[in-house]
């Protein structure tokens, strides 16, 4: 949605060891004076080993959670609440063919998360859904989605962009095809976050409602940047911390985040949204639910 241009993979950062470069002999040993001593194992190998061991624990971590978020019937709600903040409704399934320039300088914002013409991943969408569909009414487009990604520019997608988007979500390989991309980069890599800080089905909504906004970048606006800030205040249900206590420390960073960007921003996705659920100790966002956002009041029995 409003996410910085530059998406990165939604992976932990690995440390990489650092080796000094020196002669060996033909053994493999440090050539010089002194005892020979064994050099050291490659660095690339060490840290793709490192990586490929830290990858397959944390898969077994995430496959020991409880569903949470992933649960049908809670991604479903996710995407219920996640709609009511981004096009005030429920209906999350009549939104494939939104499209509009909210004027934020993101471009055009469209469809069920809020790909943006601006922010790269609206491009990659119609980009990988082309390479499936190749005939489809998007794929003209694609050298003007290059040429304004990174701008608020309409440049080559006026007038007809819109209607052609419209068009396509009638279809039900693009509607298909914007879920699988909002899974791929939003939906998926937060979950597995939050269940890894040891997070349960709230904080794994906290964090899906803020990698759709922010994107999932490291810089200090995007959503691992907010994670980090945040763990500096409190720490994770993983690392032995409250998890009340963590995501107010991240709700308190991602409220900070918006107003710095546009003060007098509305907040109650947030305030009257996440917060309430928290304080009200809903850490499984169980229902019936009642919430208010944007000055609209909404409940899921």
């Amino acid at each position: 949605m409003k996410r910085p241009a530059l998406l990165l993979a939604a992976v932990p950062v690995v440390a990489t060891a650092v080796y000094m470069l020196v002669p060996t002999g033909p053994d493999g040993a440090v050539a010089g004076n002194g005892p020979s001593v064994s050099a050291p194992p490659n660095a690339r190998e060490q840290t793709k080993e490192r990586a490929e061991s830290e990858s397959a624990e944390d898969d077994a971590l995430v496959a020991s959670r409880p569903p949470g978020l992933a649960d049908p019937a809670k991604k479903e709600l996710a995407q219920q609440i996640l709609a009511s903040a981004e096009n005030v409704t429920l209906r999350w399934r009549e939104t494939y063919g939104s499209i509009e320039d909210a004027g934020d300088g993101d471009g055009y914002t469209a469809g069920i998360v809020g790909f943006t013409t601006g922010t790269h991943d609206l491009l990659t969408l119609v980009e990988r859904y082309t390479r499936k569909y190749p005939d489809n009414g998007l794929a003209g487009y694609l050298p003007a989605l290059r040429e304004v990604d990174g701008t608020d520019s309409h440049e080559g997608l006026d007038p007809d962009f819109t209607a052609a988007w419209q068009a396509e979500a009638r279809t039900p390989e693009f509607r298909a095809a914007q879920e699988a991309e909002r899974d791929r980069v939003y939906f998926d890599p937060a979950v597995r976050v939050a269940k890894l800080d040891g997070l349960g089905t709230l904080g794994q909504f906290v964090y899906y409602d803020a990698m759709v906004r922010r994107g999932p970048d490291t810089g200090p606006d995007g959503f691992y940047g907010m994670r980090e800030q945040a763990m500096r205040e409190a720490r994770t249900p993983g690392q032995g911390g409250s998890e009340k206590a963590f995501l107010e420390a991240f709700l308190d960073v991602r409220r900070a985040g918006m107003l710095a960007k546009e003060p007098g921003a509305d907040t109650s996705r947030v305030d009257t949204t996440q917060r309430r659920f928290l304080r009200e100790g809903n850490l499984e966002l169980a229902t019936p639910l009642a919430w208010q956002v944007h000055g609209e009041t909404f409940r899921i029995p």
